[in-house]
């Protein structure tokens, strides 16, 4: 593991990038990618570097970063177009190594060990690598290089993306320059975790790396020895372009354009989202057991909220299903209070094509069902059938069918 070359690379301000690239007047300008102000989804996805000189960050209120810089030019997204850059830049990197794994939709891992001979030394291929993406994209890269995939992460977030050349190796001959980061900084600790290390007195990656083990273990089992195993940068994962063959799960979330209080019009989205599940489910080749039904609330200074799960005593991929289940969990965990947000899960996925039928289900008919509105969807797109339920005004079936990961295309 010691003598592998890995690289994490990553896209700067990836939307905004790709947003700059295809419009020549934003060129100069500061730029941010947000969703839309109107549907409650005006937070701020990608800025520019220009954009972050004002402080503007990524994950802000569009509202707040305008008072930032008041100037700003604001660009919705266009996810189909991220989405075709990410794989014209993996087939970019397929160049250079057939060992390339995609972490994020602007992050990629990529093995090079086998590379050396072919294009030079590890910061030469760096190099060549940042250069044809921007030859062929636009796109600036910035790479992270270790002998493992986490040194090569941290790399990246930590160093590479401040340095003026954008390129930056970490291993564990200069790993101290990482130990005096604050614990914050680390691959994995987010704000919660963060306050939890600081209460124990452990303020830096550093401290973390040198706490015993066992006491982590005891208080976050296995998860306290990986953040052990992290602060020292310890990892044996291999790169592998298998990592998103097997999925674990399929889930759907959709933040609601407005406060929902009526349990029948959040009956109306719980429908949909569980139609979505099944159909993606279906697409995929699976049916799952375990169905998970999240809420989240709509004040933010004091979230409320729940995340539950139920088990089938048969696998499906029927949306009434699904929706049975997530509905017994709704009316079960939910307080009552507006709803914000909605979450539809199904996971302990198997084979569609062999599975335990149950007796007492007419299966032949429902899949017979279930092929005949696929084939319709696929032919004519997913607003060709819908329930009427989602001709209501709670319904959100037409404004999510003309988007990708709940942004416009």
């Amino acid at each position: 593991m010691a003598n592998k070359v890995i690289f994490l690379v990553d896209m700067q301000s990836f939307y905004a990038s790709v947003e700059k690239v295809c419009n020549n007047s934003l060129k100069n300008k500061p730029v941010i990618v947000a969703g839309d102000p109107e549907r409650r989804s005006g937070i701020v996805l990608a800025a520019c570097p220009l954009a972050k000189n004002y402080g503007i960050t990524t994950a802000e209120t569009l509202g707040s970063a305008k008072i930032k810089c008041p100037h700003v030019e604001v660009v919705r997204p266009h996810m189909e177009l991220y989405i075709e850059v990410s794989i014209r830049i993996k087939e970019i990197m397929e160049q250079f190594t057939d060992l390339v794994e995609p972490f994020s939709i602007d992050e990629q891992f990529m093995d090079v060990t086998g590379s050396l001979k072919l294009f030079g030394n590890q910061f030469e291929i760096a190099q060549k690598v940042q250069a044809k993406i921007m030859e062929d994209t636009g796109i600036y890269a910035r790479i992270g290089i270790g002998p493992n995939k986490i040194l090569a992460k941290m790399a990246c977030d930590n160093f590479a993306k401040k340095k003026r050349d954008g390129i930056f190796r970490l291993d564990h001959s200069n790993i101290d320059q990482l130990w005096k980061l604050p614990v914050g900084k680390m691959f994995g600790v987010g704000s919660r975790m963060k306050r939890n290390l600081n209460g124990m007195g452990i303020s830096t990656i550093g401290g973390l790396a040198k706490f015993p083990v066992e006491s982590l273990k005891k208080r976050w089992g296995i998860n306290g020895e990986v953040l052990w195993q992290t602060a020292n940068g310890i990892d044996y994962s291999p790169v592998t372009v298998k990592t998103h063959n097997q999925q674990k799960s399929v889930g759907h979330h959709m933040t609601l354009p407005r406060d929902y209080m009526d349990l029948d019009e959040i009956k109306v989205v719980l429908l949909e989202l569980c139609t979505e599940v099944a159909r993606r489910c279906r697409k995929k080749g699976y049916m799952g057991v375990t169905i998970s039904c999240g809420v989240r609330g709509a004040d933010f200074d004091y979230p409320t909220g729940f995340n539950r799960q139920i088990t089938l005593s048969v696998p499906t991929n029927y949306d009434l299903d699904i929706f049975n289940a997530a509905y017994k969990l709704l009316l079960q965990f939910w307080n009552g209070e507006p709803i914000r947000s909605l979450s539809v899960g199904i996971s302990n996925l198997q084979p569609a094509d062999n599975y335990q039928i149950d007796l007492f289900n007419n299966y032949l008919r429902r899949e017979q069902l279930n092929k005949a509105i696929d084939s319709i969807w696929d032919k004519y797109g997913r607003t060709a059938l819908y329930r009427a339920s989602s001709l209501t005004v709670a319904g959100q079936a037409t404004e999510r069918a003309s988007k990708i990961g709940g942004h416009y295309k």
